[in-house]
């Protein structure tokens, strides 16, 4: 090491994956000036007053007390470099080269986190993705915000120091204060007002079929009049989810992290997101300047509930059809072409009409027949043949909800047979590296789902019916799940017919 160059690293998160970024810090002789080169966008520029005060109110000599010049690069230096979480190792950086600490083998050490003016240290976005880096990328040591340690250490390679303060992070690194290795602590997870099965009277056949969606992860549409329990259907399903594999609540942790949301430690319970209808196209899908994962990303290994579903913008809801699909959403901007994960299940709740009321036995339809067709036509059919599952939630008469009802199935009655569907569906699938039978392609479909003789010849008879390819695969995957349910080995003539009842049919 040259007199006064220091070398350390830290780290740049891109999508929901980081990379390791060489910071180089170097005094020469020459009016005073702190310049940060390597693409760094403002937030990064104002870094230099962030380290010198934060080096002034810990004691120690800050920048501004010598007649000098000093460089910080950021390398590679043709990577933009965006955010607050270089104040620490540009911190330790010009401590290195400026003899104010004792020197320390940087090759094996990572520093994150953003600095305050008194030294403190605020937490970054993203920890447990760089934690994952510097695992992968052979670094020991993780020094980052004490806030931030309990995520970091899901990864048990990486050895994750927590720092609340600069003087903590020097008293590590001149050997006062031991390397301890912070412990992963479970978070206690939050308490949230789920409404149970039970409380939801009627809708039977509402209840089945989101009994399949969670099950199988299948794609499902409400529609009915305002006020008959669609939105309560759709927020009951939480309380039915299975809780997560310990890889999908890492991979969902990862996203959330990237996103910006504070994490105590792995989130255990599947997301449940509702945007509201004004969301943006980034929003939903994903990107911005900054490229962050949208909705159907924070959905993933969860459910994307869209309540009014017409009401989306048209572009919107097209936005949808790929990710649907594939399972991931692609974002090209300006800072580069970044993939998130997107294999979330669509929840999507309507009424038939502007008004709400068409087809309804009880109140008067006020729309125009073309009204009707021009309000469901917002739901183009490639986006409605991607979803497996459509059901009429109709008008409950009060009587009936007045009535006393003998003991209904509970969200946790459902719980039971879900999770043992998906454990079937995990034993069987376990080779292609995919969860739920909706995960499935054309060619696992042909291959795993063995029907009966009945079910034979009820596929047989599909070939007279107006549907795609995809909605013949969608029904086998369907049915394959309606199988799982009720722990049939083969799929039968029964199974068929209840995934083709919950089909869209032109005729």
């Amino acid at each position: 090491m040259r007199d006064h160059l220091a070398r350390v690293h830290s780290a740049e998160l891109e999508g929901i994956n980081a990379r390791p970024i060489e910071v180089e810090v170097d005094l020469n002789v020459g009016l005073h000036a702190f310049n940060i080169v390597g693409l760094a966008d403002k937030a990064l520029n104002e870094a230099r007053e962030r380290v010198n005060s934060s080096l002034k109110n810990s004691g120690v000599k800050p920048p501004n007390r010598e007649n000098r010049k000093i460089t910080v690069n950021l390398a590679p230096a043709d990577v933009k470099k965006t955010g607050s979480q270089y104040d620490l190792a540009i911190a330790i950086g010009y401590l290195l080269a400026t003899h104010q600490i004792k020197d320390f083998d940087a090759s094996d050490k990572l520093f994150m986190g953003e600095l305050a003016l008194d030294g403190r240290l605020r937490p970054v976005h993203g920890a447990l993705c760089i934690s994952h880096m510097a695992a992968q990328s052979g670094f020991r040591y993780l020094f980052l915000p004490a806030s931030n340690a309990n995520e970091a250490s899901v990864v048990p390679d990486t050895h994750v120091v927590p720092v609340e303060t600069l003087n903590d992070a020097i008293a590590f690194l001149e050997g006062n204060r031991s390397l301890a290795r912070h412990a992963y602590r479970p978070a206690e997870p939050p308490t949230a007002n789920v409404p149970d099965f039970a409380d939801v009277k009627g809708q039977e056949n509402a209840k089945r079929a989101l009994i399949i969606a969670a099950a199988g992860g299948h794609n499902l549409l409400m529609s009915g009049p305002p006020g008959v329990g669609k939105s309560l259907l759709a927020h009951a399903m939480v309380g039915i989810l299975p809780a997560m594999e310990p890889e999908e609540s890492i991979e969902v942790t990862k996203i959330w992290s990237a996103a910006g949301f504070p994490m105590a430690g792995l989130l255990a319970a599947r997301p449940f997101r509702a945007p509201h209808q004004t969301a943006t196209l980034p929003a939903i899908v994903g990107g911005g300047s900054d490229p962050k994962p949208g909705e159907i990303s924070l959905s993933h290994r969860g459910v994307l509930f869209l309540d009014e579903f017409p009401e989306f913008q048209r572009h919107i809801l097209e936005a949808l059809r790929a990710p649907l699909e594939s399972g991931t959403v692609h974002v090209a901007r300006a800072k580069g072409a970044l993939t998130f994960p997107a294999r979330f299940t669509l929840i999507a709740a309507m009424n038939p009409c502007p008004c709400g009321y068409h087809g309804d036995p009880e109140k008067d339809c006020k729309c125009a027949p073309y009204e009707v067709v021009r309000y469901q036509k917002k739901i183009s059919g490639p986006l409605t043949d991607r979803i497996d599952l459509h059901v009429t939630v109709p008008r409950v008469p009060i009587e009936h909800l007045r009535a006393p009802h003998a003991a209904a199935l509970t969200s946790a009655d459902a719980r039971a047979v879900i999770e043992a569907a998906r454990a079937r569906q995990r034993e069987r699938l376990s080779t292609l590296h995919i969860t739920t039978n909706a995960d499935m392609s054309s060619k696992h479909t042909e291959l795993l789902v063995r029907m009966d003789r009945g079910g034979e010849e009820f596929v047989s008879t599909l070939t007279h019916k107006k549907i795609s390819p995809r909605a013949y695969y969608r029904i086998l995957k369907t049915a394959r799940t309606i199988a799982d349910i009720e722990n049939a080995e083969c799929v039968s003539s029964g199974h068929l017919a209840e995934a083709w009842s919950y089909r869209v049919r032109e005729e």
